[in-house]
């Protein structure tokens, strides 16, 4: 919409722009204006009380990586759950990068986590990418601690995909399981139930991470596997 162009445009930094695009695929100087996300945050936050909100949400798919951006982020200020699930499932198959999914987590969602789970089941059965990515990353945001199972890990176990975001989804999420739930989630690298690709890089993210232990990295690197396809 005109008016949100507008307002993104007077928060544009073109050496921004250049560099973020260089990190998002498929964005360029046509499809990005160059928002700092904290800038974006704000904004959302005013979009939101705005009488044009509604139709804004309505106009998708956007043309600018910051309308995605805002989208998700009004999106995240729900404090419905029911509205707030109903919102992130329409705007879903219109995500096309992973900032857009990744960025973004309802705070709704920490106090309706039953509710959340059907949907975090049917997201990850998806055949879109972002759906995917973002019901695992829902799954390792709200499911990793106090309310963590290990049927979970089975669950992510059973994603098979050949793309490449949600591979790196996969193993962001074992090695964040890695550090949470050691016990049960090494058995997933002893048992070698991932992809060799996917399981080498679960082992890399844990032992780049400085929650893992030196004593379990050191057993992470015995369990690398040969992995002489490269996703």
């Amino acid at each position: 919409m005109k008016e949100i162009v507008e307002l993104l445009m007077t928060q544009q930094d073109k050496k921004y722009c250049k560099f973020q695009s260089g990190l998002i695929p498929g964005t360029d100087g046509d499809t990005m204006i160059g928002v700092r996300t904290p800038a974006l945050r704000k904004l959302a936050k005013e979009i939101a009380k705005m009488d044009i909100c509604e139709a804004f949400l309505q106009e998708v798919p956007h043309k600018y990586f910051e309308e995605k951006q805002l989208h998700m982020f009004i999106i995240s200020e729900y404090k419905d759950f029911a509205t707030c699930v109903q919102a992130i499932e329409n705007y879903l198959p219109y995500v096309d990068n992973w900032a857009t999914c990744d960025q973004s987590t309802p705070k709704v969602f920490k106090k309706h986590k039953e509710e959340l789970l059907p949907y975090i089941d049917r997201w990850m059965e998806s055949e879109e990418t972002y759906t995917i990515r973002y019901g695992i990353r829902m799954l390792m945001n709200e499911f990793l601690d106090g309310d963590f199972k290990p049927e979970y890990l089975e669950k992510v176990c059973r994603v098979q995909s050949e793309e490449y975001y949600v591979n790196m989804m996969i193993a962001w999420y074992m090695a964040t399981a890695l550090a949470k739930q050691w016990e049960a989630t090494v058995q997933v690298l002893e048992k070698q139930v991932l992809s060799p690709w996917v399981h080498n890089k679960s082992i890399q993210k844990a032992c780049e991470s400085f929650r893992v232990s030196d004593a379990h990295k050191t057993y992470l690197r015995s369990l690398k596997r040969s992995n002489r396809k490269e996703v």
